[in-house]
């Protein structure tokens, strides 16, 4: 018994799946007030549809709205523009996971503080 115990004791726990968020409100209510941070990016997704922040240095800003259960934005930097561009949101903890391309491109991991 005792060794079945720590058997059991010494798997690994399996990582909490992601949740895809497919209603605006419901993004809403996770990102407005807070700052969505990681990999050199902090931006802070406002309910009037603006972006704003910082990325690798740069101030950010653009635009956002909700279209087919998709996060869709545009944004824009001194040195670049980055189209319209819808993706999908899946929430794990307090992490947003948004993947461009509708689902199907890169994939950006951010926290939200």
């Amino acid at each position: 018994m005792r060794l079945l115990l720590i058997l059991l004791l010494s798997l690994p726990v399996p990582a909490q799946a992601f949740e895809r968020i497919t209603s605006r409100d419901t993004f809403l209510s996770l990102v407005e007030g807070r700052r969505l941070v990681g990999d050199g990016v902090s931006l802070e997704v406002q309910g009037n549809g603006q972006i704003t922040g910082r990325g690798l240095g740069l101030q950010v800003s653009g635009n956002w709205d909700w279209e087919n259960s998709l996060f869709c934005r545009t944004l824009r930097t001194a040195v670049r523009n980055f189209p319209r561009d819808c993706q999908t949101v899946q929430r794990r903890g307090e992490i947003l996971r948004f993947q461009a391309n509708g689902g199907d491109g890169d994939i950006a991991d951010l926290q939200i503080r």
